[in-house]
Parts: C-alpha cells; structure tokens; sequence
C-alpha cells in the first residue's frame, strides 16, 4: 500500500508559478511510474503529466507542455510538478497518482493504483 499526499497548492495570479509536491510512505515508489492529474469543477479528471520509474521518460498533456516539469526525487520519495506562467484555466484540483503495475507510462487515470487526496491550484485573472 502507497500513502500519496500532495501540498505546495494555493493561489496565484496568472502567470505566477508554484510548485507541487507528493510525499510518498509506506512503499518506495522507485519502480512506479507516477503521474499527476487534474479535475475542475464540473469537469472529468484529466491528465496533466507522467514520468517513468527511472525518470527517463516523461509525457504531458498539450495544455501544459511548455510550462510544466514533472521529475521525481526517488532518495526522498517524492514527486514533483514544476508549473510555470499558470492560467486560470489551470485552475483544478490536483493529484498524484503512482503506477505499481508496469515500467510503461500512461495518460490513463484507469492505470494507476493509489491516489493522494489532493491540493487546490486556483490562478486569478
């Protein structure tokens, strides 16, 4: 069993940044490939970005390549997104979510095991 928490949400004005972290316990996630999602109100949950166990690989969502970084610290056992020149359309719940299954990476919110609980990211215009 993974325990997932995120932090590092707040508010900012459109073209601020900050900086998510996921704190993982319970098991390593060295060999899991982790991956962050969004949902906003009255929207399904999307991808937003994913990186492989090694960090050799990494994947993005169109509406955030260019401004987002995810990367991972395996010593620490955390995961981070880097978000740059944010936009209230980035406004969303954010989550983290690890892969325990395969080396592969996947968009897909149906290929990932354990869920954190969440962090609030709202940009004002």
């Amino acid at each position: 069993q993974v325990q997932l928490v995120e932090s590092g949400g707040g508010l900012v004005q459109a073209g601020g940044s900050l900086r998510l972290s996921c704190a993982a316990s319970r098991r390593a996630i060295s060999t899991y490939t982790m991956g962050w999602f969004r949902q906003a109100p009255g929207k399904e949950r999307e991808f937003v970005a994913a990186i492989s166990w090694s960090g050799g690989s990494t994947s993005y969502a169109d509406s955030v390549k260019g401004r987002f970084t995810i990367s991972r610290d395996n010593a620490k056992n955390t995961l981070y997104l880097q978000m740059n020149s944010l936009k209230p359309e980035d406004t969303a719940v954010y989550y983290c979510a690890a892969d325990t299954a395969s080396y592969k990476i996947s968009r897909h919110s149906d290929e990932y095991d354990y869920w954190g609980q969440g962090t609030q990211v709202t940009v004002s215009s």
